[in-house]
């Protein structure tokens, strides 16, 4: 092989021989070579700000956590990376957000009031990360022009002390507003971003409970916008439980009518998820009230009933009428008496399914379906290696945090993958999809047909393997086939502004969606800075 000669480097700053290595791979070992969750967000933080192409491009491969980050967000900021929109700007948001170099060019946006982050509490404005982190995703998992987006964190307060009394906090240094006040900041907020931003479609992240539930239903037919902690939530654990009861009603011959579903954590993400598994039962020609009934929702008290004192308002709708007992407020109890064909759990409560439990649900079903949907794999409800060692392997399984595959029984040579029903499936083709439809906004038929679309990817081999979701190295091609089908509810729904769409076949349209995905690794030359 002859020598290589010196090129014409970039910069005469750099080695000679620059361009004729590998730097991307070069950068994946200086990431690697970081042994927290901390010190990868802050390097590839740097690595996003000098060399954007080959960031988004590593991404797809090396998925990370962002909630340390936000804890420590105060004390690592050296930039601006989005917008923070103050309780003090109100009168004038539009003037704020016209501040964004993007201007009218911007195309979906992450919206964070930093009031319940990955299980961790109220941020307050550390939140950012959150917001910066989804769109990073949507660039990588369903081709989102880097430019186009958004990432917003309002700046309202926080309840949590130690950031009031920290030094370096960032925020607003005050506690949260009251609910009239709160409501009137969201109106002038929301009817600005539509008037700044006429093509944007935005998405809420990590609300309070309370108020995601209601800025949903608040804002939904008004303007594009969803919620992925209740929608996207709920949409790709529908696709998991659709394919997850097809093996558990194989096994015990059951109708799928039969199934039954006992939600252990009724927050937004619970109650949100539930609402959208109704869908489930509906397509079994089920009515709303007998689909109701198939489910059942725990929190920390226990049983939800409705005779419950005090009971929030987005937990009275799956709060049984038909149970008159003694309150049951340990799990195996309720267990017992619902014997639920499926256990989720959407708490946050670490091992909350313990042994006892994991093995009344395999009493009952020759196929038990657990979902510990829970983020990080630290709030998990169960291990997989549990589940499966409490069911003799019979466990339908997926989490809402990665699981390393196990060997099962031991020493078998028998390798078992658990599923992860994580809303990267989701999020990023509902967005694309109604981002190139143009939708003026986001049905709840839109986000059911996105989960059908996710329910129907799995390729034969996954189908032999028992898995319930795809795996996530095909995101890109997921996320395709989920836009395909969001644009094609649009349209029927009529709430499309791109009408050329109808005109196109399936195949046709399915080529357009893949043409518009940003391809970060044709956007530079690996071998190059």
């Amino acid at each position: 092989m002859p020598p290589m000669s010196p090129q014409m480097p970039p910069s005469p700053q750099l080695p000679p021989y620059i361009t004729d290595t590998d730097h991307r791979q070069r950068s994946l070992q200086q990431l690697r070579a970081k042994t927290t969750d901390l010190e990868k967000y802050l390097f590839l933080n740097t690595l996003k700000e000098r060399n954007p192409a080959m960031f988004y491009d590593i991404l797809i491969e090396n998925m990370m956590e962002v909630g340390e980050a936000c804890m420590n967000y105060s004390h690592i900021w050296s930039r601006p990376e989005g917008l923070y929109v103050s309780l003090e700007h109100k009168g004038r948001i539009r003037e704020i957000l016209r501040s964004w170099p993007a201007g009218p060019a911007a195309r979906i946006a992450v919206v964070t009031d930093g009031s319940r982050i990955l299980g961790l509490g109220d941020l307050g404005a550390n939140g950012l990360p959150i917001s910066i982190g989804k769109l990073d995703l949507y660039v990588a998992g369903a081709g989102i022009v880097p430019s186009s987006t958004l990432p917003i964190c309002l700046d309202v307060g926080t309840n949590t002390q130690k950031y009031l009394d920290d030094p370096l906090y960032i925020g607003r240094r005050e506690k949260r507003p009251d609910v009239k006040e709160m409501e009137e900041f969201m109106e002038e907020f929301m009817g600005a971003m539509h008037d700044v931003f006429p093509e944007l479609l935005i998405q809420f992240e990590d609300f309070s409970t309370d108020n995601a539930f209601k800025f949903l239903d608040r804002f939904q037919n008004r303007y594009p916008c969803f919620n992925d902690d209740i929608q996207g939530t709920g949409a790709v654990v529908l696709s998991g439980f659709v394919n997850a009861a097809k093996l558990a009603s194989e096994a015990s011959g059951a109708s799928l009518k039969d199934h039954k579903i006992l939600f252990f954590g009724a927050g937004s993400s619970g109650i949100g998820v539930a609402k959208q598994l109704l869908s489930f039962f509906r397509v079994q020609g089920m009515s709303e009230e007998e689909a109701k009934a198939r489910i059942y929702t725990v929190d920390s008290k226990g049983l939800i009933t409705a005779d419950r004192e005090g009971l929030q308002q987005h937990k009275k709708f799956f709060a049984r009428t038909d149970y008159d007992g003694p309150p049951l407020k340990k799990l195996e109890d309720i267990v017992e008496y619902v014997r639920p064909t499926a256990l989720l759990g959407l708490s946050t409560t670490s091992k909350a399914f313990n042994e006892d439990v994991i093995k009344l649900m395999a009493q009952y079903n020759k196929r038990p379906i657990i979902f510990p949907l829970s983020n990080p794999v630290s709030l998990s409800e169960v291990d997989f290696k549990d589940a499966l060692e409490w069911t003799d392997g019979s466990v339908i399984f997926a989490s809402g945090s990665p699981y390393d595959p196990v060997e099962y029984p031991k020493d078998s040579g028998s390798m078992h993958e658990a599923g992860q029903g994580n809303n990267m499936y989701m999020f990023p083709g509902i967005g694309l999809g109604a981002i190139l439809s143009k939708a003026k906004q986001v049905t709840d038929g839109m986000i059911e047909q996105a989960s059908l679309a996710l329910s129907s990817c799995l390729t034969d081999e996954e189908k032999d393997t028992g898995l319930v979701y795809p795996k996530l190295t095909r995101i890109r091609e997921i996320s395709a086939t989920v836009a395909l089908r969001v644009a094609r509810e649009a349209a029927k729904e009529g709430v499309d502004n791109n009408v050329v769409f109808r005109s196109l076949s399936d195949e046709a349209l399915l080529e357009h969606v893949k043409d518009k995905m940003w391809d970060p690794s044709k956007s530079y030359s690996r071998g190059r800075m």
